[in-house]
């Protein structure tokens, strides 16, 4: 497989054999990553992000395009793509750039990915993305359908020219489909996919996604003869250069899968197969026609609590003049003002790109809209807003950049284990365990009840420590938050 090239997934709910009568929305995050600061430049990702925006819309899918993401960028592209998918919908992640494999599992890399060395894997592993996550949080978001198609790295080393390549073990480990989940990979076990068939190439897009771009335009196609047709596609393409790249797929879907068109389309291209097409769509919001290299991007939401209520901070990929906002369905919006600082891109003085909520606020759907630098209004995008669910969000977020504080010793009148950071942080915790001198956590740590009304507080009747025997050398510790996923066992020691 390529690990210079392309990892493409499907992960498809399985269908029934008639659409059912119940609406979906589909919702599609497409990150294009060119301009890495520590390892190698690419030339294509971004427009290929693009590319891919361009054909989903056209089938009805609402787009988020986010290009050159940094680690916190693209964390951040990920909670828009939560706060957008609600069960029952479609979501299509597409990520063009790095990636690699370690220890059997497949990563994608932001742009502030460190440089490597050889025995460093872990640390860029750090500062990456897991792709099997990816799926698992879409799942999770109860998406009825998920469509991953990533185009990243298969192969070292980083100066490979006209591949994707980054430290890693030399090709994307093989990633085995649950039921209703198909996946693809744009180039063989072991290969390296090609972003240009040479240098002096005209197409701006990489050579599968140039490919695949094409088969998903078919009407009728399903998802396994997309795959076959992009297969031998690209294995035609690149032997005009003299390169070996065949794209690989595993089908783990029951009958076929028709995104372009309907069950008589696809009856046309396969007659008496079983065909199971997906639902009729639901626009999430009102469509906004673009030129091809001026994508309009969806405002991606970082909502966080603090002591008297919430922020929400909005950050946009191109340069905005003016943010409005409206709570619900109905009513004026209102403008966020502006900044005491001026804006070099625009050379005006900055929108204000947050958003205050009272504490006490309940569920609701927020509509954003904002001026660009020609004027032109923009939107409205709608931001989800469950207070439960940004509260484990926002504290799972804290939890995961502060791991080092989790735990800590303590000499007073004997050994004391202070865990008040989880306590502060425990509405993203379902269970905390530990296990005191071993690498097995094996007793639940006792934690207060979630008090969204004061979340960060320590009950005064809560002792947030535990008495040790003096003995102690180590102790262990995993977390299971609340969407059911698992930390890694950290340890400390004194």
């Amino acid at each position: 497989m390529r690990k210079a090239g392309a990892l493409l997934v499907f992960c498809i709910a399985a269908a029934g054999l008639v659409a059912p009568a119940n609406a979906e929305h589909r919702v599609a995050l497409l990150v294009g990553n060119n301009d890495y600061e520590n390892v190698v430049a690419l030339s294509t990702a971004i427009n290929d992000a693009r590319a891919l925006a361009v054909a989903l819309r056209k089938l009805d899918f609402t787009t988020i395009v986010a290009e050159n993401q940094s680690h916190r960028a693209m964390s951040q592209a990920f909670l828009a793509l939560d706060q957008a998918v609600q069960p029952g919908d479609t979501a299509f992640f597409f990520f063009a750039g790095h990636g690699f494999e370690v220890h059997g599992e497949n990563f994608l890399l932001p742009t502030d990915v460190p440089a490597a060395t050889e025995g460093q894997e872990e640390l860029v592993r750090d500062a990456a993305f897991a792709a099997e996550r990816i799926v698992e949080r879409l799942q999770t978001r109860g998406a009825r359908t998920v469509i991953l198609v990533l185009d990243a790295c298969r192969n070292n080393p980083f100066e490979r020219s006209g591949t994707r390549a980054v430290g890693g073990k030399g090709g994307l480990a093989p990633m085995t489909p649950t039921e209703g989940v198909f996946i693809m990979f744009s180039a063989g076990a072991k290969q390296t996919a090609l972003d240009r068939l040479a240098q002096d190439d005209p197409n701006r897009n990489s050579v599968f996604t140039r490919t695949f771009v094409q088969e998903m335009a078919t009407p009728g196609l399903t998802l396994v003869q997309i795959a076959k047709r992009t297969q031998s596609d690209v294995k035609q393409l690149a032997a005009t250069v003299g390169h070996d790249q065949t794209p690989a797929y595993y089908d783990q879907i029951v009958g076929d899968v028709v995104l372009n068109g309907s069950i008589a389309d696809a009856a046309t291209v396969k007659a008496g197969s079983q065909i199971a097409a997906l639902p009729p769509v639901v626009p999430l919001r009102p469509e906004v026609h673009t030129p091809f290299d001026r994508p309009v991007n969806a405002p991606i939401a970082d909502i966080m609590r603090h002591s008297g209520g919430w922020v929400i901070n909005l950050s946009f990929v191109e340069p905005t003049t003016g943010i409005s906002w409206r709570l619900g369905e109905t009513g004026p919006f209102k403008e966020t003002g502006f900044l005491d600082t001026l804006d070099p891109r625009t050379r005006k003085r900055a929108p204000n790109p947050s958003i205050q909520l009272d504490a006490d606020a309940a569920p609701a759907t927020i509509y954003v809209r904002y001026l660009d630098q020609g004027g032109e209004m923009l939107g409205p995008f709608p931001i989800r807003f469950d207070p439960a669910e940004a509260l484990q969000r926002s504290q799972r977020k804290i939890l995961e950049m502060t791991a080092g504080s989790w735990l800590s010793f303590r000499e007073f009148n004997g050994l004391l284990l202070y865990y008040t950071h989880l306590v502060s942080y425990r509405c993203a915790i379902r269970q905390a365990r530990i296990g005191i001198d071993t690498s097995m956590p094996d007793r639940t740590l006792p934690l207060p009840a979630c008090d969204q009304r004061d979340p960060v507080g320590t009950p005064s009747n809560f002792q947030p420590y535990l008495k040790l025997p003096s003995t102690t050398r180590s102790v262990s510790i995993e977390l299971t938050y609340q969407d059911g996923s698992v930390s890694e066992v950290k340890t400390f020691r004194q």
